[in-house]
């Protein structure tokens, strides 16, 4: 009885062993990174705004990777592509849209990722999307500053102590 018993115990903590690796394997299909991040960044001090999306590696990536983002793009149009060489010594990758217009809140936009080697195969795609609890409307039109030391804006702060934060009108709705 007393054998019965550490044998059962024996098979059951293997099982449970056994189980606990097979959900730390990665899927096949999963590919060498995973997102962790994705949010609208705002810059009021130079009025931008830009997409940042951020991926973890969670598997080796071949020398010569290159992510390649499509950004959907809020004022219309084609998408905003972005091509950026990926060393495999990082661990982290953060991915950068150019400057947007348009942006509005709470608006799923789309964003399809693809990692090519450098023989050009496809070796992962990711897709998701981003939506922004604020509309681009909280940020001016002209920077606010110009240059490196941070000059105010003459087109924004005008000499008679008036200001023109301006106003996009030609955003679709």
């Amino acid at each position: 009885m007393k054998m019965r018993r550490i044998m059962l115990t024996t098979i059951g903590a293997g099982i449970v062993a056994g189980l606990a690796l097979a959900g730390c394997q990665r899927k096949d299909d999963q590919g060498p990174t995973e997102l962790t991040g994705r949010i609208f960044v705002f810059n009021y001090r130079v009025a931008s705004a830009t997409y940042m999306i951020t991926l973890k590696k969670i598997a080796p990536i071949p020398e010569g990777t290159t992510a390649v983002a499509e950004f959907e793009n809020p004022a219309g149009g084609d998408p905003l592509v972005v091509h950026q060489k990926i060393y495999s010594f990082w661990d982290k990758i953060t991915l950068e849209s150019p400057d947007l217009r348009c942006v509005r809140k709470d608006r799923p936009y789309s964003v399809s990722i693809k990692l090519v080697d450098a023989s050009d195969k496809t070796i992962q795609t990711l897709k998701t999307e981003v939506k922004s609890d604020l509309d681009q409307t909280v940020l001016p039109t002209k920077p606010l500053v110009v240059g490196p030391v941070y000059t105010a804006n003459p087109d924004v702060f005008k000499s008679d102590g008036s200001v023109d934060y301006g106003h996009d009108t030609a955003c679709p709705a």
